[in-house]
């Protein structure tokens, strides 16, 4: 009796392990938009498996609490204890794969921190246990931390070394785009960065590529030059914007012949590639045959104070220079738009989105 009552004991914990792990799997699985495992994805996919491990673990641990009867409460308790530590790391490893989703962690990353985690877990649960450290504790705590840190030590290094642009070509390669919540930390002017959306966290927020297009049928331009086309999301939207008008013409540049050709390919694709004229090239060499209606500055941060002023001359007195990344989080952008508006040359609204965009006109020859 007292054997059957405990294998039943166990196999109910067993399947509640198994099915909190399955739920954590496809809920994972679903917010990484992972369908195979490929050459690009498969640290991705022993993420997803570390996660799913940890809530399995907890769950099942939850389930044998009836067990201990009236003996339960304590922290010191192994079960407790354990069940606890799951928790956290679940809570840390979950925040952890957020931003991996965002691309802001290298894959891989989630799979490090579990090794190490379950490492101090088990060496804890020992010491709460009043048990004897045994060799083999020992030993497979250093191997599980050890193990952790050799992950850690291989992606990391790479990742810091390669760049965003490429990382989310990658990915759209790998699983197509999305949309997910916006990455961008809460700044003063914009506390609640959470409340807007984005495809990746180089294109404009998708709120803000909704605006490009409203403002170019409402200020209804000829032409649009826009340095910094990533994959094309925000020169399609205006030329969506130039479609409805029935004329206007956008000039796009990028620097990246990888990106661009990306950008290329969405822009044909698009149907809008005849309102849309593409080139691979510096923005800071680029001839613009003026003049220049609006200006939509979205290149690299540390060249738009550079190119407004190239550009500058080149605007209608009545012209528009909309600049992207002007948050306070991105200072060399919002420093550069404001030494621009202290030396007189324009006058400039900033506007409180997660990444911030300046509206400013030229003062010289406005009327």
């Amino acid at each position: 009796m007292t054997i059957s009552s405990s294998l039943t004991g166990l196999v109910y914990e067993a399947v509640a392990g198994i099915f909190g792990a399955g739920l954590s799997w496809r809920s994972d699985m679903r917010r990484r938009k992972l369908k195979r495992i490929t050459r690009q994805n498969w640290l991705s996919h022993l993420d997803v498996v570390c996660v799913a491990a940890s809530i399995g673990s907890a769950v099942a641990l939850l389930a044998a609490l009836p067990s201990l009867g009236t003996d339960m409460p304590s922290l010191l308790k192994p079960v407790t204890f354990g069940i606890l530590a799951c928790a956290l790391s679940v809570l840390f490893l979950w925040s952890e794969g957020k931003h991996q989703v965002q691309l802001q962690r290298p894959a891989g990353i989630v799979l490090g921190e579990w090794l190490i985690l379950s490492g101090f877990i088990l060496s804890a649960t020992v010491f709460v246990s009043g048990a004897a450290f045994t060799p083999a504790v020992w030993v497979t705590s250093l191997l599980f931390v050890a193990l952790g840190g050799l992950t850690i030590a291989t992606i990391v290094p790479r990742f810091v070394r390669g760049e965003e642009i490429h990382r989310i070509l990658d990915r759209v390669a790998d699983a197509g785009e999305f949309t997910q919540q916006e990455y961008a930390a809460p700044t003063p002017e914009c506390p609640y960065p959470e409340r807007w959306k984005m495809l990746d966290a180089q294109s404009a927020e998708i709120e803000v590529l909704d605006f490009l297009r409203s403002f170019i049928e409402t200020v209804k331009p000829e032409l649009i030059v826009e340095t910094g086309t990533f994959i094309g999301h925000s020169a399609i939207k205006m030329a969506e914007g130039l479609k409805a008008n029935g004329f206007g013409k956008i000039v796009t540049i990028e620097y990246d012949p990888l990106v661009f050709a990306k950008a290329k390919q969405n822009i044909e694709e698009s149907g809008l590639a005849g309102w849309i004229e593409y080139r691979n090239a510096s923005s800071l060499d680029t001839h613009i045959e003026g003049p220049i209606d609006i200006l939509f500055s979205d290149s690299d941060v540390n060249i738009r104070e550079s190119e407004i002023r190239k550009f500058l001359p080149l605007i209608k007195p009545r012209g528009l220079i909309l600049v992207h990344d002007s948050s306070s989080s991105f200072k060399v952008v919002r420093e550069g738009v404001l030494r621009l508006e202290e030396e007189g040359l324009l006058s400039v609204v900033l506007l409180s989105t997660p990444r911030g965009m300046a509206i400013a006109q030229k003062r010289d020859g406005r009327t």
